[in-house]
């Protein structure tokens, strides 16, 4: 059997059938996920957030911290990616290995922080974009003032691009992001040598580098430099892309996990370097920090001296940035629409659909860029929309990655079946604990206004983001999830792709414990088929002819050559977790 009839074969014993075609090869998947880090520009662009809160000190230790959590948290989800390789992610994970009763309102839960967090973060994208555009501007032009709307123009015109690349070249994407690996690499490696030779030998010193505290937040010492974590959790985040589009690589129980822990392991090391150079040739911190251009732009040109240097040298940060929105949008579409598979979402049929011409769900991209451009609505209210923005993405998928781990742990980790990836007793302890106490204190800690006193303008807009999305969350569970929503959708897919596995295989044991509820087939009702554990086996209708339902595949196979013919009419069966 070949690798890609094996994944298809596994994955239709997780209970979906294979709809997107897997275009990824392992080195262009790894090319997305470190686009979607983006770790040496995401660090770079936002030093605006630790400089003020914990001045260079922050930013070196605060981003080891933050990598040695999120490599744990990596880790301990490279286990479940391993296990349960779905496009579902995190809310699939969640359900089948929680006690059978909170299923539903668990995976509901988990389904909507994760899509929320991944709009939040494709809202990122365009954001440092249109910062490192404004600030070109503003270092030719010492007077200007940058208006909101303009940045938010910037802002939409970012997303849009983002967009069409995604609609239009969904078949080159595996070439973008193969691509966006080597122009990530590249600029690295170029920016930092281009500023260590210009700037030699004026560079800082190394306890300014590795020691220096500022603190210009209005808090205490101590939290200021935890609220200067936000920026190291910002350029570590997003891993959890690669189960997103597992569904769309080769041999994805065993590439995947490598990939989701490599990529954060290249993002801490490069992050470091990149911004240990930058701290050497910074020049004056405060004129770094008070600069209309922007952070990177400005120590860009105390570096260099020439401001047509700086900005050349900034062309790789935004193809960066460019490369960023349209890896996040991939994948922000794909949860999307993944959970409204499962039923997750308002019109979940409508933005489950895949458009059969381009091979992508597009009313889940037309869904994720309208909620992109209504979130970055923020920049016209809020001074301070960027720490609420980089907040929202960070709290939200950080919580939807630590509540499955958190659920294992309570049941003693046991809930795992056997697996490629696997971290033992004692590293899979440690890693899942640091992960949830990580998790849990910056949640409650990048929710704080980055600057005190409080106004109007200055506040953390994140919670504002968070409370909208539980009203809409729960008036749809109230509406319709708590009576249609069961967890994932498991769908029995066809015969021959079923036939492909190995005889026996079974679905993981988590999957007895769920129920089975009616569903549709061609526009016509089917019955439900549970029956106190036992499956009832009447005639179904299905284009004009009387077939029996497929044997189950857990169970003896009797009468094998009459199920051999019924095959043939591809019956299916919904099971719901």
């Amino acid at each position: 059997m070949s690798s890609i009839q094996s994944d298809d074969a596994q994955l239709a014993k997780l209970g979906h059938k294979q709809e997107l075609k897997r275009n990824f090869s392992p080195l262009s998947m790894l090319g997305l996920a470190f686009a979607i880090l983006n770790s040496w520009t995401a660090l770079a662009a936002s030093l605006s957030l630790a400089l003020p809160s914990g001045g260079s000190s922050s930013v070196i230790w605060g981003l080891i911290t933050a990598g040695i959590c999120n490599l744990c948290l990596a880790a301990s989800m490279a286990e479940f990616l391993s296990a349960y390789p779905t496009a579902s992610g995190q809310y699939y994970w969640v359900a089948v290995i929680s006690w059978k009763k909170w299923v539903p309102l668990l995976s509901w839960i988990t389904g909507w922080i994760n899509v929320s967090g991944w709009i939040a973060l494709t809202a990122s994208g365009g954001l440092l974009g249109s910062q490192f555009v404004v600030g070109v501007i503003a270092l030719y032009n010492e007077g200007y003032e940058p208006q909101r709307w303009q940045q938010f123009l910037i802002y939409i015109g970012y997303n849009l691009v983002a967009f069409l690349i995604n609609a239009f070249l969904n078949s080159s994407l595996n070439n973008v992001n193969k691509a966006a690996l080597i122009w990530s690499i590249s600029g690295f490696v170029i920016i930092s040598i281009t500023i260590l030779a210009c700037a030699s030998p004026n560079y800082s010193s190394a306890d300014f580098v590795f020691r220096q505290f500022v603190n210009e937040t209005g808090w205490p010492d101590g939290i200021a430099w935890l609220l200067g974590l936000l920026q190291g959790g910002f350029g570590l985040i997003g891993y959890d892309a690669v189960a997103h589009l597992i569904e769309e690589i080769p041999d994805a129980a065993v590439v995947g996990p490598k990939i989701m822990v490599a990529c954060v392991g290249i993002g801490v090391g490069t992050g470091f370097v990149f911004l240990v150079i930058l701290l050497f040739v910074a020049g004056d911190i405060d004129g770094v920090i008070a600069s209309t251009a922007g952070p990177l732009l400005q120590i860009l040109y105390n570096a260099t001296g020439s401001k047509a240097g700086a900005v050349c040298l900034l062309v790789f940060p935004l193809g960066c940035q460019v490369f960023a929105t349209v890896s996040i949008m991939t994948t922000s579409s794909r949860m999307t629409w993944a959970f409204a598979r499962d039923r997750g979402l308002p019109a979940s049929s409508f933005f489950a659909r895949v458009h059969p011409g381009l091979g992508l769900p597009l009313n889940s991209l037309y869904l994720t860029n309208a909620l992109v451009v209504i979130f970055g609505c923020i920049f016209l209210g809020s001074s301070s929309a960027f720490n609420a923005i980089i907040s929202a993405s960070v709290v939200a998928l950080g919580v939807s990655y630590a509540i499955p781990v958190a659920i294992n742990c309570l049941q003693g980790r046991r809930k795992l079946p056997p697996r490629a990836f696997t971290l033992p007793g004692p590293l899979g302890w440690f890693a899942n604990i640091v992960g949830i106490v990580y998790v849990i204190i910056t949640s409650v800690l990048f929710v704080f206004p980055p600057f005190i006193p409080v106004t109007g303008s200055t506040m953390n807009y994140c919670i504002v983001a968070f409370f909208i999305v539980l009203v809409i969350s729960t008036m749809q569970w109230f509406d319709d999830g708590r009576k249609n929503f069961h967890g994932p959708t498991i769908e029995l897919v066809d015969s021959d792709v079923i036939m492909g596995a190995d005889a026996d295989s079974s679905r993981p044991a988590e999957m007895e414990q769920f129920n089975r509820v009616p569903t549709k087939l061609n526009g016509h009702n089917k019955a439900p088929t549970e029956m106190n554990g036992h499956t009832p086996k009447p005639p179904t209708e299905r284009n004009g002819h009387t077939t029996k339902p497929p044997a189950e595949l857990n169970g003896h196979m009797n009468g094998h050559s009459e199920l051999e013919g019924n095959m043939n009419d591809h019956a299916e069966e919904v099971r719901q977790v």
